[in-house]
């Protein structure tokens, strides 16, 4: 579920479908072989445990004792991940031990978040004979897999934080069955307690409306997953627009349409965007104009500040994590995935899954974990078609949300002539048929200093995307390599260039090299320059892309220094990093 005015979304998403399956093939590996690096990425939350304070509900003050178990949780979370990927590679590859059912091994297409299932699994095996084999993938991903028939080839099984997406497809809904419930977890929004104090709210009662009405009138900023690259952010999406709108059933077109001016508002209030629920975690603390996160309400009680988690009173979106069957699995793989469902669905696991993860539990008789609130949502309603939840993406990414400003620092340096210089050419390209609408794009080559001459920045227009979009293509068809590589001198000129006045949109540095720094300021010229710049000027991220023979400890400062993150096109395709740094932009 990788998932107004709402445009018709034939003239720009048809390909843009297309793009958005091929972006999470790339990236699905990238996100599991980063599970290590981040507390927990793109989908994931696998550094939890449920030793929590239960005096101060909802949202209970974290205890030594639970920090210390988290930890031991995440650790064990990691050797487990480490062991079911094999160095790193994730969705993006067939499965690495094969693809003939074994029998007892269950062969699944799994949410990146639910490896922190991992030591329940193994007590699973033990009990029930039943090994599950996961291969983690986006959900958009997912659904596209089964879509095409490429999953009824390598996979028995599909687990997912939820199906409603994949329902929505005759495709993908024929694929399907056997859904079982496993756990529960809803979108929320985790508040740090001086903000709930200045706005006076009691967590328990705050409603979307009220929540709008704090955005709109500028007293309350949060940070999101982007929908198109995290369930999560999906999910949020949905029940912002289900909450505002007011829709009792099926969400429709025009019930996203009645809400529009208010969807607006309240994504004026969006301060971070990411394709990580990890990254937004991390930049979430650095910032200290941003209030909220919006995310799973297990995500929030396991982050690593204290938050009030807020289930808005009048409804909420729920992650249902249905373990399902695909329809080509053998007889045996289903009598197998019955034993494993029968086992996860016991009390007894039921009450160390609610434990371990802070997710809720789905049989009538076990408590949740005594970090969760026990009063009731009822779950609002979900698009009641594909073409409402396409729309609906399409209007968050080219009508709702802040618009993209973005600097690409390109390395054209004499190293990167030939082969190098044709895959940068090509990967820019294959960008703009992802560039939103009202995105600002400067591409700001360099060689031994920036190439001033050939600094070129274009707006999308919505009214005439085309022709910026050619314009970008032409510019980067006309990249020449040449000179050696000013890397900090480059990077500062990107700053000199966005300026010092903060911006109504999300901005951000792209920089790209193949090499070490040989020319113009050495690192600590940079990072004096950095430190000096305004407050609000030190919000921009640089996201480096580690390439050819450039060097990852020199990136990953740059990186860490400025609050971004490190993507490795050394081990999959420029364009496809290139195409995961949009999730942050």
């Amino acid at each position: 579920m990788n998932h107004g005015t709402t445009r018709p979304v034939a003239d720009r998403t048809a390909p843009a479908a297309r793009r958005v399956t091929t972006r999470l093939r790339r990236t699905a590996a990238v996100t599991v072989a980063r599970l290590a690096g981040d507390r927990y990425d793109r989908y994931d939350r696998y550094d939890r445990s449920g030793s929590r304070d239960t005096t101060a509900a909802p949202t209970p003050r974290r205890t030594a004792a639970a920090r210390a178990a988290r930890a031991a949780t995440a650790v064990l979370a990691l050797a487990l991940l480490a062991t079911a990927c094999s160095g790193g590679d994730g969705g993006d590859r067939a499965d690495q031990h094969g693809t003939e059912y074994r029998t007892g091994t269950l062969r699944v297409l799994a949410s990146s978040e639910l490896a922190d299932m991992g030591p329940i699994l193994d007590e699973a095996a033990k009990a029930t004979g039943v090994t599950v084999r996961p291969t983690y993938a986006g959900t958009l991903d997912a659904v596209e897999r089964i879509a095409s028939g490429e999953a009824d080839k390598s996979y028995d099984a599909v687990w997912l934080s939820s199906d409603d997406y994949l329902r929505l497809r005759p495709d993908t809904a024929k694929r399907i069955t056997d859904e079982t419930p496993i756990m529960t977890s809803p979108v929320a929004l985790g508040v740090r307690p001086a903000a709930v104090a200045r706005l006076g709210w009691d967590p328990a009662k705050v409603t979307w409306s009220q929540l709008h009405r704090a955005v709109a009138d500028g007293k309350l900023t949060y940070g999101m997953t982007d929908p198109k690259r995290s369930n999560s952010g999906f999910s949020a999406l949905v029940s912002v627009a289900s909450g505002l709108s007011g829709a009792q059933s099926a969400l429709t077109e025009q019930d996203v349409t009645k809400a529009t001016p208010r969807l607006k508002e309240f994504f004026t209030g969006q301060k971070l965007t990411s394709g990580s629920s990890g990254w937004l975690a991390t930049a979430y603390a650095r910032r200290t104009d941003v209030d909220a996160l919006v995310n799973y309400e297990s995500v929030l009680l396991s982050a690593p500040e204290e938050l009030t988690v807020i289930r808005p009173s009048d409804g909420v979106v729920t992650a249902d994590y249905p373990f399902t069957l695909l329809t080509s699995a053998r007889p045996e793989a289903k009598a197998a995935a019955d034993r494993l469902t029968a086992y996860l669905r016991s009390p007894d696991t039921q009450r160390r899954i609610t434990a371990t993860t802070l997710r809720r539990p789905v049989v009538a008789g076990v408590r949740p974990a005594s970090a969760l609130a026990r009063d009731q949502r009822r779950e609002l309603p979900f698009p009641g078609s594909r073409a409402v939840a396409d729309g609906l993406l399409d209007a968050y990414d080219n009508t709702l949300r802040r618009p993209s400003r973005t600097v690409y620092v390109l390395d054209t340096s004499g190293s990167m002539g030939g082969e190098r210089l044709d895959r940068l050419k090509s990967a820019l390209a294959e960008l703009t048929g992802d560039f939103r609408d009202r995105e600002e794009v400067t591409l700001m080559p360099f060689g031994s200093s920036v190439k001033q001459g050939e600094v070129r920045t274009h707006t999308v227009d919505p009214a005439s995307p085309k022709a910026a979009l050619d314009a970008i293509r032409a510019d980067a068809r006309r990249l020449s390599a040449s000179g050696g590589t000013a890397v900090y001198s480059s990077l500062r000129e990107a700053y000199r260039f966005l300026g010092e006045a903060p911006s109504d949109s999300f901005t951000s540095v792209v920089l790209m090299t193949d090499g070490e720094n040989t020319d113009g300021d050495p690192a600590s010229a940079f990072d004096a320059f950095y430190r000096s710049l305004p407050a609000e000027q030190q919000r921009t991220p640089v996201f480096p892309v580690l390439f050819g023979d450039s060097d990852r400890d020199e990136l990953d400062h740059i990186a860490s220094l400025t609050g971004g993150k490190l993507f490795d096109a050394t081990r999959g395709s420029l364009d496809g990093a290139f195409e995961e740094i949009r999730g942050y932009q």
